[in-house]
C-alpha cells in the first residue's frame, strides 16, 4: 500500500523543487508534476514528488485523521 500525505511547502528552491515541512521534519521535493506552488501552499507528497495542491482545510482535516490514527506526529504545523 502506498501513502500520499499531506505537506506544507516552506521554501522554494532551483530546479523545480521545494522545502516542505512534514510534521516538523522537512524535506527537498521535486515540483515537476504540479504547477504555480507557492509557500505556503499544502501538497500531497509521494516518493519526493508533489503529485497535487491540496486546499488547507482538507490538509488540516486529513493530518487530523493521521494524528488521530497514531500516524502522524504532534508538530504539525496547521493552515495559517
Amino acid at each position: 500500500m502506498c501513502l500520499a500525505i499531506p505537506a506544507r511547502v516552506v521554501e522554494l528552491l532551483s530546479d523545480g523543487q521545494a522545502l516542505v515541512d512534514l510534521g516538523g521534519v522537512r524535506k527537498a521535493v521535486s515540483l515537476a508534476l504540479v504547477d504555480a506552488v507557492c509557500c505556503g501552499d499544502y501538497v500531497i507528497v509521494h516518493v519526493g514528488f508533489a503529485l497535487a495542491r491540496l486546499d488547507p482545510e482538507e490538509a488540516a482535516q486529513t493530518l487530523a485523521l493521521m494524528h488521530e490514527a497514531g500516524v502522524a506526529g504532534g508538530d504539525e504545523q496547521g493552515p495559517p
